[in-house]
């Protein structure tokens, strides 16, 4: 089989993601980051999301973005917004898609695979600079010249089904092929038995989605 790694967050997009590429032949080799996020609910779904979906492999790398700071997602100190916001919001963390792109790059590379997959959306996203198509092409572009693999006659592919589904396809799409969206986490400050907050921009996206769906939204909320 061909191999694809696959970034997965634990959250709804990055799980039918990886159904995606499962259906599409791919030996699935995922990779989530904890980088001191607000919680860690969402690598706990990851791990199940991984086992259920039937991943090859399922690898957590660590890396400590509150180092620096600058996000709602990795200081404490800066709240969560309840609403939505003009611009870019708080919760956007610096440079966090190219890391961990970067990451899924090199072990792609290692695996032999020449596929990577990512649940980026353009339409039903936060306003985020990194969930961009032409940021998507313009790494694709610096990864095919800077890899030994695609140098010598492997380009490296990076896939990004749901860029322009709205949130409601995205939920259909992963209901057909079997995704339990009981066992994600989506929400920015979920607590530590993974209930969401029902606040936060992250599960009203989510919950417009099922409502726009026509289908139950099996979230759990505190």
């Amino acid at each position: 089989m061909k191999k694809a790694v696959v970034l997965l967050s634990g959250g709804l997009d990055s799980a039918t993601v990886l159904a995606i590429a499962k259906s599409e032949g791919y030996d699935c080799y995922c990779l989530s980051l904890d980088y001191h996020q607000r919680h860690i609910a969402e690598l706990q779904a990851a791990k199940r999301v991984a086992q259920e979906l039937g991943a090859t492999e399922h690898r957590i790398f660590q890396l400590d973005l509150s180092t620096f700071g600058g996000s709602a997602l990795t200081d404490n100190s800066i709240a969560v917004p309840q609403a939505p916001s003009a611009g870019i919001p708080i919760t956007y963390v610096p440079a966090r898609n190219t890391i961990m792109l970067s990451l899924a790059m090199a072990w792609a590379e290692v695996l032999g695979a020449y596929d990577i997959f990512i649940g980026v959306n353009a339409l039903d996203y936060s306003g985020y600079p990194d969930c961009r198509g032409e940021y998507i092409k313009a790494f694709e572009h610096m990864a095919n010249l800077a890899t030994k693999s695609a140098v010598e006659g492997h380009p490296l592919a990076l896939h990004t089904p749901l860029i322009d589904l709205s949130k409601a396809e995205i939920i259909r799409r992963g209901t057909q092929l079997g995704v339990d969206y009981s066992t994600t986490v989506s929400c920015y400050q979920a607590n530590a038995d993974g209930l969401a907050c029902g606040m936060c921009d992250s599960c009203r996206l989510r919950r417009d989605g099922f409502a726009a769906a026509g289908m139950l939204d099996q979230t759990l909320y505190a």
